[in-house]
């Protein structure tokens, strides 16, 4: 008896899943308010793009720290989150990754080590809660 309710959970679970893979709409991300430009200096700009900027240098195969040069833009969607598109110029510090503090590091110009980079950044948001996540990031050298 009980390995029929089983079997039938089994073919029920199947069956939603299905209908769900088969829905178009299902993953679609309804947006409350669309894209906006913002002032770079906002607050949760900043946090984002803090978060985002960690989250770029742990990935790097680079010895070096990068840090913003330039914030070219940034813009918020309202979704199910707050959704920040963060353009920006990041370039090569002199602090290595290893070291505890980026506060005293300098970009590295007129040197071998010289290197900038052009990035955008997705960086879904829910600040109130302390979540954030890069759901894409795009770089190129500059």
């Amino acid at each position: 008896m009980t390995r029929s309710w089983e079997f039938c959970f089994l073919l029920i679970t199947i069956l939603v899943a299905l209908v769900a893979s088969t829905d178009p709409d299902k993953n679609k991300v309804k947006v409350l308010r669309e894209l906006k430009v913002i002032n770079a200096s906002n607050a949760n700009v900043k946090q984002c793009l803090w978060f985002a900027m960690q989250e770029y240098n742990k990935e790097s195969e680079d010895k070096y720290i990068f840090q913003v040069i330039k914030t070219v833009q940034a813009q918020l969607q309202v979704t199910d989150r707050l959704e920040y598109f963060i353009d920006v110029e990041i370039a090569c510090s002199n602090c290595r990754k290893l070291s505890n503090g980026t506060e005293n590091c300098i970009i590295q110009e007129n040197t071998k080590l010289e290197k900038k980079v052009m990035c955008s950044f997705l960086v879904g948001a829910l600040p109130w809660n302390g979540e954030f996540t890069v759901m894409k990031k795009q770089c190129v050298d500059a």
